[in-house]
């Protein structure tokens, strides 16, 4: 609204634009218009300024600056599983130096309400993933003696209703995820000695045939026992997140780690037909 009521709506007799955002948005804004955007790697900071030039980007329409901006947040709340799996090499590098205090990332709850307010949905798939790994005492009611604390955003620092029913439909599908993976897991050597049985008695070494069954039963049971004990009984790291559980067990039974070449190409196998990591990215897309 441009106001010319008198002196005090005038500065050096032009007419003030009398504009109800916030001030630090406005700046960003004219500094990425004038200047040319100058986003950063997508830490809480950067999120400050990118979201301001995203929010009045998009209120102003000014689409390429909104382009920029969803393309720069994209690297962080991307929407394909190698995207993921680099941002999350990102994340682990920035909390294994310890002079980090805080996540590299901006709070999901920020992340989901921004994307409600400037109608961005490629940004939410990624964002409820995230934020579904935290438990709900973390989530709702974070104390700093918490290993995975992290304050809540500021306001609004809450989900719509129907967000929140999301949230925990989502979080109810991976723990889903995560136990069907390890029942899987138990019974694909099953299925390959159930496969495999003619050829045992030829105690052929190579690759295709399991030379060991009652050896590799043992140890996929073995294995079964030790995810079931920490992922789902002592809800240890990973216990939310069913990405992170796939990726490990899938290195801990691998080609590159097993005896059994057969029976770990079986379990890839499985792996690849099941799918697992890149279905749970699709269901949060969905």
């Amino acid at each position: 609204m441009i106001s010319n009521q008198g002196l005090e709506d005038d500065m050096d007799k032009l007419p003030i634009v009398d504009l109800h955002d916030a001030a630090e948005d406005v700046g960003n804004l004219l500094s990425a218009v004038y200047d040319g955007p100058t986003f950063g790697n997508n830490n809480q900071e950067d999120f400050l300024v990118v979201s301001g030039v995203l929010r009045l980007s998009t209120k102003y329409l000014i689409d390429s600056l909104r382009t920029k901006a969803l393309a720069h947040l994209s690297k962080a709340w991307p929407t394909s599983l190698k995207e993921w799996d680099a941002r999350e090499d990102l994340a682990r590098t920035h909390e294994t130096d310890l002079t980090n205090a805080s996540h590299l990332y901006p709070h999901p709850i920020a992340v989901i309400n921004l994307a409600r307010e400037v109608d961005a949905p490629s940004l939410l798939p990624a964002a409820f993933y995230d934020l579904s790994r935290y438990s709900f005492s973390h989530i709702f009611e974070p104390t700093e003696e918490d290993q995975t604390y992290r304050p809540l955003p500021p306001a609004p620092s809450t989900l719509s209703n129907a967000d929140l029913e999301r949230l925990c439909l989502g979080k109810e599908a991976s723990q889903h995820a995560i136990t069907s993976l390890i029942t899987a897991m138990g019974s694909s050597q099953n299925v390959r000695s159930t496969q495999l049985t003619a050829s045992h008695s030829r105690r052929v070494s190579h690759t295709a045939v399991c030379v060991s069954a009652a050896a590799c039963r043992k140890d996929f049971s073995e294995l079964v026992a030790l995810a079931t004990q920490h992922y789902l009984f002592d809800r240890e790291r990973g216990c939310y997140d069913p990405l992170y559980v796939a990726e490990e067990l899938g290195q801990l039974k691998s080609a590159e780690f097993s005896e059994c070449k057969a029976c770990a190409r079986g379990w890839d196998a499985l792996k690849n037909d099941a799918n697992p990591r890149s279905s749970i990215i699709k269901q949060r897309q969905d």
